[in-house]
């Protein structure tokens, strides 16, 4: 839950930087927990008090959140090396969500990039270098 309420108010709209793996799974594990629970939840009360409107609700925490599920995955896009334009790359039928997928699975790149410095802390080529040694 941590890394949802981190990326809710800590990075909102922060589109540099980068995240990973686990801040962007994790952000959107809760995110799709969340929006399930209030979809299910407010259409129940909708249709027990027969008011459509609040089913509606659903829609607002999706566009409340949807600057936040953007800025994450620019981030951790940015880890994987890429740039966040290549989020347009699903917009090839089939192959661009795959391709997508794929890319948000895949570890980060070691060590800085273009985009700063490594978030796990790790990769730092001479630390690996100093251990190999002993």
């Amino acid at each position: 839950m941590n890394w949802y309420l981190k990326a809710v108010k800590e990075h909102y709209a922060d589109f540099n930087g980068r995240a990973r793996r686990e801040e962007y799974w994790m952000f959107t594990l809760f995110n799709a927990i969340i929006s399930i629970v209030i979809t299910f939840v407010f259409a129940g009360i909708g249709i027990a008090l027969e008011s459509p409107l609040l089913g509606g609700l659903s829609y607002i925490y999706t566009l409340a959140v949807l600057v936040p599920s953007l800025a994450v995955l620019v981030r951790r896009l940015h880890d994987t090396g890429k740039s966040g334009w290549f989020f347009f790359i699903v917009l090839i039928p089939l192959i661009g969500s795959i391709w997508l997928l794929v890319v948000l699975c895949t570890d980060s790149v070691s060590g800085a990039n273009k985009w700063g410095e490594n978030p796990k802390g790790i990769g730092n080529n001479s630390a690996i270098n100093e251990i190999g040694r002993e």
